[in-house]
């Protein structure tokens, strides 16, 4: 809610997608589309949860949709709790995840939201940044100049039911940055 569609829709004059069952304003299958033009694919901030869902072939949501349908290179930068990023099952998606071609930005050491100080911090948009050049440049592509790119941001909401949910606090304001970082280069 920090920054709404209607930013990224006035800055880009582009659509924004937030739900994959809106109905398009031409006939058009959204996450197919989306991936077939992405020509490089960043999953940030990656939780636990995209992960293993990316790990597992599960694609429930628009993200993982767009991700399963997509051919490009796929660039992750994890933020998680220390614990979550050190818990074996995470461990071992992150492996498969390496092991299928996925692209780790991160994470790194640092104060996390939880209040400790561990592995599982997300890289700065910077670092990530870089990350996705040498990624994009080492397939034999131009500059970045020119290119688009999209940026999610803002919470992670995962139903329990059909009246609760679990959520995080995201603000947005690191995918923000990250569309600052890229738009400046």
């Amino acid at each position: 809610k920090f920054v709404a569609p209607l930013t990224f829709r006035s800055l880009t004059g582009n659509p924004v997608v937030t739900d994959m069952f809106d109905e398009p304003g031409e006939w058009d299958v959204r996450h197919v589309s989306l991936a077939k033009r992405a020509q490089l694919f960043l999953i940030c901030p990656a939780t636990a949860n995209v992960l293993g869902k990316a790990a597992n072939g599960i694609a429930d949501d628009m993200l993982t949709t767009t991700l399963m349908a997509s051919r490009c290179p796929v660039v992750v930068a994890p933020a998680m709790n220390d614990a979550m990023w050190e818990n074996a099952v995470v461990r071992g998606n992150v492996e498969k995840l390496r092991s299928l071609g996925y692209i780790f930005a991160g994470p790194v050491q640092g104060m996390l939201a939880c209040g400790t100080v561990g592995p599982g911090r997300m890289a700065e948009p910077e670092a990530i940044f870089e990350v996705v050049r040498h990624v994009y440049l080492a397939k034999g592509r131009p500059s970045v100049k020119g290119m688009r790119i999209m940026v999610s941001a803002g919470p992670t909401v995962e139903p329990i039911d059909p009246v609760r949910y679990i959520a995080n606090r995201s603000s947005g304001k690191m995918g923000y940055a990250l569309a600052s970082a890229a738009a400046a280069r």
